[in-house]
């Protein structure tokens, strides 16, 4: 998993209460195990016309935000089903943060498990961020190790717990984090292997 510090990138507004994760990729684009490709077809049925031609309309088929790094979208983000193909398709589209006032459980969890920020704030605060994101100049900058959101010429803060930051900063999802400890493993396994060989066979 990437390491996340500092980014500067266009967001994408999206007002839009409960977008849920068959938004995110529709159910039949998870047959796939694997994390890259699904970015073609993140908010499948919003971007595209049973054609295949683009929505004209929906913001990601918009410039700039073709080439979002953020999101920034309403209430309860992420809800529905708990697929984690729905962070996948984040990633590989390229947004790296989404900014909501409320995210959906198991979603937010799954995005720290791939590399993503899910920025809790105030309703008033993602309102004005809105904005930002539909002007002229829709680039937001967002530094975890600050905690911080500059965006024209206005800083928010936001919340963070201290273990999920530091995942993001190290770049560390569960198999790095069982990496990181894998001496004080190997340890205890040669230690238990001489208390106990009848369990190894010995």
């Amino acid at each position: 998993m990437e390491k996340f510090n500092k980014i500067t990138a266009v967001a994408a507004p999206m007002p839009i209460i409960n977008i849920d994760t068959d938004m995110i990729i529709p159910k039949q684009f998870l047959k796939t195990v694997k994390r890259t490709g699904l970015g073609a077809n993140l908010f499948d049925e919003m971007r595209f016309n049973l054609d295949g031609s683009e929505v004209a309309d929906f913001v990601l088929n918009r410039e700039p935000y073709r080439n979002s790094g953020i999101i920034v979208a309403g209430e309860n983000f992420g809800c529905g089903s708990s697929r984690e193909h729905a962070p996948w398709s984040l990633v590989d589209f390229g947004i790296s943060c989404v900014i909501a006032p409320s995210f959906a459980d198991i979603f937010y969890n799954n995005c720290f498990k791939n590399g993503i920020l899910p920025i809790k704030l105030e309703q008033e605060k993602v309102d004005e961020l809105m904005q930002v994101a539909g002007s002229d100049n829709p680039e937001i900058t967002v530094d975890l190790e600050s905690q911080t959101i500059i965006a024209a010429n206005k800083k928010y803060e936001f919340e963070l717990d201290p273990f999920r930051k530091k995942c993001l900063l190290e770049g560390l999802d569960d198999i790095g984090l069982t990496l990181a400890k894998v001496t004080g493993i190997d340890s205890f396994e040669e230690k238990n292997k001489q208390d106990m060989p009848w369990l190894y066979g010995v």
